[in-house]
């Protein structure tokens, strides 16, 4: 069976960050940290090489495929940063109504700046996101 590509490294975070060249985007990412270490309650882990990732869950499929994924992280991607909302998006469209300037994918956020977005919807979104994983996916 296929283990999850993505998986957790030795990597620091903080030099991670620290290497981010564009001001702004490591700015943004340093805020992000601190909104999801204090929403999920854990630090910060790199994931592959270029994700953050707070929490861990484990996930068993029908398939019998199973594996450990991040609760929620982000990704200071070239063209956008990416915000990881792993319950997806379709039971949040209230707030996705509020949010601001953004693209989306299955369960990626995408948004140029922090400053396109209301943060507080975003805090929102992310504590609503962790606690469907968490209630989803309960530790065994």
């Amino acid at each position: 069976m296929a283990s999850n590509k993505t998986q957790p490294t030795r990597l620091k975070v903080s030099e991670f960050i620290a290497g981010i060249e564009d001001k702004r985007k490591r700015a943004d990412c340093r805020e992000l940290m601190k909104l999801m270490r204090e929403i999920t309650g854990n630090r910060a882990t790199m994931w592959g090489s270029s994700i953050v990732g707070f929490g861990k869950y484990h996930y068993k499929y029908a398939s019998g495929r199973e594996g450990d994924f991040f609760l929620t992280g982000f990704a200071p991607r070239k063209q956008a940063p990416t915000m990881y909302i792993i319950s997806g998006f379709k039971g949040h469209a209230g707030l996705m109504k509020k949010l601001g300037k953004f693209k989306t994918g299955k369960s990626c956020l995408y948004v140029k700046t922090l400053d396109d977005i209301d943060r507080d919807v975003l805090k929102e979104l992310v504590t609503e996101s962790v606690a469907y994983m968490r209630e989803t996916y309960p530790k065994a």
